[in-house]
C-alpha cells in the first residue's frame, strides 16, 4: 500500500519503548515540503494578489482564554448545531481504533512500554462518549490505511491527512485539532503584533523549502527571511540572536518552547496563522469510505467532548504552551 499522509508540518520520530513522554524530551518537528509545492502556492497567492488571511483565532474560544489565564484552547465545533446522540444499536459494541506508535506527543510508547499520548487519551474519550468498549492498537503507520480496508479496526486516529487523495478511500471526522503558524521572538522583544508592518524591518528565520517559507514570501516579503536547512538550525539561531523571529508549526514550537532545549529563551508573539491552502486542515479521524453512521456517532462524541471539558483537560495536558 502506498503510504497515506501525514500533515507536513509534523513528522514523526522514531519510537523507543523506553522513551519518556515528548514534553520532557523535546521535539523537532520536521517540516519538509518540496519545492515544487511551496513555488507553486507562492505563486498561486501572488498571481492572485491575495491579501495577508486573517489572524484567525479558533472558533469559540474567547470564553476559555479568558478562563484559562490567557492559554487559548481551540474549539472547531459549532455549539449552535446540534448533532442528535448516535442509535447504539447501530454502533460496534467495541471501537477498534488504531493508530501509531512513532507521532509524540500524539502517539507514542511511554516510558512503561503502554501506548500513550494526546490521540489516545482523546480515542478514549470517544469510546467513553459513546458508552463502548474501546480496543486501542498500535500498527505501522504505512499499514492504517490497509488496516482499515481489511475490517481489522473501525477507525484511525493517526494524524493522517485529509487529503484529496486520502479521502477517495477514507471518510473523515471533523477536525480535532489545526496545525497554525506562529511567531517566536526572545523573552523581552517589543513586539505585540505580527503584522507586515510589524515585522518589516525583522530578521526572521524559516526553515527553507516549506510552506511557512512559502507563506512569508507571499506576506511577509519586506521582512529580512533568512532560510535555514532544518529547525534544529533555525531554532538555534534565534536562541543566540542572529535573528529577530522565527516563523514555523505552532506545534512543533510549543513543545520546543516547554522544553529544554529552549534554554526559556523565547515567547510566541502575535496571533496563529491558521490559512488551510499552506498549512493543512489539521488533524480528523479517519474510517473507512461510506461508513457514515460511525463518522456521524464520532462527531458527536467530538462535540460532546469540547462541551463537557474534557477536550480542554486533554490539551492542557499534552500542550501546557498553548499554540493558539
Amino acid at each position: 500500500m502506498g503510504r497515506i499522509a501525514r500533515p507536513a508540518s509534523i513528522q514523526p520520530q522514531a519510537s523507543s519503548a523506553r522513551r519518556r513522554p515528548l514534553l520532557k524530551r523535546g521535539f523537532v518537528a520536521g517540516l519538509a515540503l518540496g519545492a515544487l509545492l511551496a513555488g507553486a502556492l507562492l505563486a498561486g497567492a501572488i498571481l492572485a494578489g491575495a491579501p495577508v488571511p486573517a489572524l484567525a483565532a479558533p472558533e469559540g474560544t474567547g470564553a476559555a482564554a479568558a478562563d484559562l489565564g490567557g492559554v487559548v484552547v481551540p474549539s472547531f465545533w459549532n455549539v449552535e448545531r446540534r448533532l442528535e446522540r448516535p442509535d447504539a444499536a447501530e454502533l460496534p459494541k467495541e471501537l477498534r481504533i488504531v493508530t501509531s506508535d512513532d507521532y509524540p506527543p500524539f502517539n507514542f510508547i511511554g516510558a512503561e512500554g503502554a501506548l500513550n499520548g494526546f490521540n489516545v487519551d482523546l480515542a478514549r474519550a470517544i469510546c467513553a462518549e459513546l458508552s463502548v468498549t474501546c480496543h486501542i492498537q498500535a500498527v505501522a503507520f504505512d499499514g492504517l490505511l490497509e488496516t482499515l480496508e481489511q475490517g481489522r479496526a473501525d477507525a484511525a486516529i493517526a494524524g493522517i491527512a485529509a487529503t484529496p487523495a486520502n479521502r477517495a478511500v477514507l471518510d473523515f471526522s471533523e477536525r480535532y485539532l489545526g496545525t497554525p503558524a506562529r511567531f517566536v521572538a526572545r523573552k523581552g522583544a517589543s513586539l505585540a503584533t505580527t503584522t507586515p508592518e510589524t515585522v518589516a524591518a525583522k530578521k526572521v528565520a524559516v526553515v527553507s523549502r516549506t510552506a511557512h517559507e512559502a507563506y512569508l514570501r507571499s506576506f511577509f516579503n519586506e521582512a529580512a527571511i533568512r532560510p535555514y536547512p532544518d529547525l534544529k538550525t533555525a531554532q538555534a539561531a534565534l536562541r543566540k540572536g542572529d535573528v529577530d523571529l522565527l516563523f514555523a508549526d505552532g506545534i512543533g514550537l510549543s513543545l520546543w518552547l516547554n522544553g529544554s532545549d529552549s534554554a526559556a529563551c523565547c515567547v510566541f508573539v502575535g496571533g496563529p496563522f491558521t490559512e488551510s491552502r499552506f498549512f493543512g486542515d489539521g488533524f480528523a479521524v479517519a474510517v473507512k469510505a461510506g461508513n457514515d453512521k460511525l463518522r456521524e456517532a464520532i462527531d458527536y462524541a467530538l462535540q460532546r467532548i469540547w462541551e463537557k471539558g474534557t477536550y480542554t483537560d486533554l490539551y492542557l495536558r499534552w500542550f501546557p504552551i498553548g499554540f493558539y
